[in-house]
């Protein structure tokens, strides 16, 4: 196990949809954890969960204003930490489009910043979130966060000795996180009109507690240098239309630049390194080295087929209308009803 009393975390962005779900997983864990630091740029953000996590029971949680920019704030802040998530990004696609230097300034360069703070302290673990829009990336966004997992990856070809390590988790649309499109859709629903970009297309879908669970997996298991990719279901736009507002007009409004009818998460190019570790998928450096090191561990892994690729439009599990009702309850609403 990674985590235990003593152990020291610091997660980037921490005040975000998966930073807060993380911080309260980690207190469900390991209640006296030594340490967790909050590392972001809004100090609005920053105090209303001080307001929910008070520092009289609650320690152990430090929170730092820092943007992922600043490679020198972020050293300081990485002082006497083990274990880093890297969650902090920009991550609207029509933004990225417009403001493109802002999204490499923060994407690609603040996680690069992350890595030589990392390699200048004493973190041993490190796991980077990634998105299913860097798989074959046709839009900016998706191209910073492939750039960022490279990053990543590559980071441990020059950690020399050091006992540290860096790997990427890579999932699908995150169910309820905010500019999602169920939160979207769930708004317009009030007004009876659910625009379509195009009925054909499909997403994956992940909740925020899976989504968590999978980074801790990750810190737990990662030898280093892998991507890993969890096997989860797709929804098809229109079920999502029709759990939320089958009494609401839908008319179709085409698709918007920089989006895909079917988001990739593997793609075929990827098959001959990524190997099935049951619930998740791995995507192993070309190098070789990775390969190795999971041949030595003895760890029960097979390489997919040659040409294997992981799509949202072929996946073999769909969510149903209800299926995708009961989730938004569980996971969005409590109170939600169909309009």
């Amino acid at each position: 196990m990674v985590f235990n009393s003593s152990s020291r975390i610091l997660i980037t962005g921490g005040t975000g949809s998966f930073g807060k779900a993380f911080i309260a997983e980690i207190f469900n864990r390991i209640p006296a954890v030594e340490r967790l630091v909050i590392y972001s740029r809004d100090e609005l953000k920053q105090w209303e969960l001080q307001q929910h996590y008070p520092e009289s029971q609650f320690p152990q949680l430090r929170f730092f204003i820092g943007d992922v920019r600043d490679r020198d704030r972020l050293r300081r802040a990485l002082e006497g930490i083990d274990t880093v998530v890297h969650a902090a990004a920009l991550k609207q696609v029509p933004a990225a489009e417009y403001n493109p230097m802002e999204f490499i300034n923060t994407n690609v360069l603040g996680a690069e910043n992350v890595v030589q703070a990392c390699l200048d302290t004493e973190v041993k673990r490190v796991v980077a979130l990634s998105t299913d829009k860097a798989a074959a990336p046709i839009n900016l966004y998706g191209a910073t966060k492939l750039c960022s997992d490279k990053l990543f990856i590559a980071a441990n070809n020059i950690k020399g000795v050091r006992d540290l390590s860096f790997s990427v988790v890579r999932y699908g649309n995150v169910m309820g996180s905010r500019g999602s499109v169920i939160p979207f859709f769930l708004e317009k629903a009030k007004t009876g009109l659910l625009p379509i970009t195009d009925p054909s297309m499909t997403r994956f879908n992940i909740t925020l507690s899976e989504g968590v669970a999978m980074v801790l997996w990750a810190l737990e298991n990662a030898l280093g240098g892998e991507l890993f990719v969890p096997k989860i279901p797709s929804y098809r736009i229109t079920d999502v239309a029709e759990a939320i507002g089958p009494s609401c007009e839908k008319p179709i409004t085409g698709i918007r630049p920089g989006e895909k009818i079917h988001e990739e998460m593997i793609t075929s190019s990827d098959s001959f390194t990524t190997i099935d570790l049951g619930e998740y998928y791995a995507i192993l450096p070309s190098d070789g080295r990775v390969q190795r090191l999971y041949k030595d561990a003895d760890i029960s892994s097979a390489v997919v087929p040659s040409g294997f690729a992981y799509n949202s439009g072929s996946n073999p599990e769909f969510l149903s209308v209800e299926q995708l009702r009961s989730l938004i309850r569980e996971h969005v609403d409590s109170a939600f009803q169909p309009f």
